[in-house]
């Protein structure tokens, strides 16, 4: 039997991004609340992923506007490109036609073109202005098509990026960063990290102007940044995922907080 269908409603995530004493950046969330053909089991995991996405971010000291692009109402661009700083969050699949496949594509799910077009306006507007920029997940592979870059459209077999068929989503998967890349001084320097993956897609053709910084074990591009502009970073995984590390949690949003803190100074002088 199929499980019944449930909405994930923006009050149920907003108490997550309440301000902390002595919050003092500004940060745009712009995540997906819910997609075409959910499930009960995909709500919830959607609402813990946000709502640790942005205790993690408040807990850091960030005054969040959080933007559901799923939603009916039109994102406030304008109060975006405001902030000092934008975390693009995960979702369903990109449509396939933004990356040029025009054939069938296994395992598709959650594709909504409205939630595409917004977040890809998004990003535009982020990388024409050069603002500071963090991209997860489906955010992350948003980031490449933007930069007109393509999708591997299903990963076949999956393993080791998703957990297998009455497996948890989730799993932990060795990646190896490149050194001199912002992600490899995130991680302390580290060459090889275990991070929380759970994805069936994934970037195939580098987007203009970026490049791949970290790599797994199979060679899928994991990660990349922006070459020509200050902080733009796409990651595939979840550091914000129950799971994960939460030291390397902690640092990669400390970062992007840390960077909205250098633009709003620099913006004051």
């Amino acid at each position: 039997m199929a499980e019944p269908v449930s909405r994930l409603e923006l009050d149920e995530v907003l108490p997550a991004a309440a301000p902390r004493s002595g919050a003092d950046v500004d940060i745009a969330v712009v995540g997906q609340l819910n997609t075409p053909g959910q499930t009960k089991s995909s709500v919830e995991g959607t609402r813990a992923l946000t709502i640790a996405a942005l205790e993690s971010l408040a807990e850091l000291g960030a005054r969040i506007r959080f933007v559901d692009v799923a939603g009916d109402a039109e994102p406030d661009y304008e109060a975006i490109a405001a902030a000092d700083a934008v975390v693009m969050l995960g979702g369903g699949d990109v449509e396939a036609t933004r990356y040029g496949h025009t054939g069938e594509v296994p395992n598709e799910y959650g594709v909504d073109p409205r939630s595409d077009e917004r977040q890809l306006r998004v990003l535009d507007e982020a990388i024409a202005d050069d603002r500071a920029l963090l991209a997860i997940c489906r955010g992350s592979q948003l980031l490449n098509v933007a930069c007109g870059g393509s999708l591997i459209p299903n990963l076949d077999p999956p393993h080791p990026h998703r957990g297998a068929p009455g497996e948890p989503l989730f799993l932990d998967e060795p990646v190896d960063l490149v050194p001199g890349t912002i992600v490899h001084g995130i991680y302390g320097g580290r060459d090889r990290i275990s991070v929380r993956n759970g994805h069936h897609q994934a970037v195939n053709r580098v987007g203009e102007g970026l490049r791949a910084t970290a790599v797994a074990l199979d060679g899928v591009v994991e990660g990349t940044e922006h070459v020509d502009r200050r902080w733009v970073v796409g990651l595939q995984w979840h550091p914000e995922e129950a799971n994960a590390d939460t030291v390397d949690r902690r640092a990669v949003f400390a970062a992007i907080v840390d960077e909205a803190r250098r633009r709003r100074d620099e913006a004051a002088q």
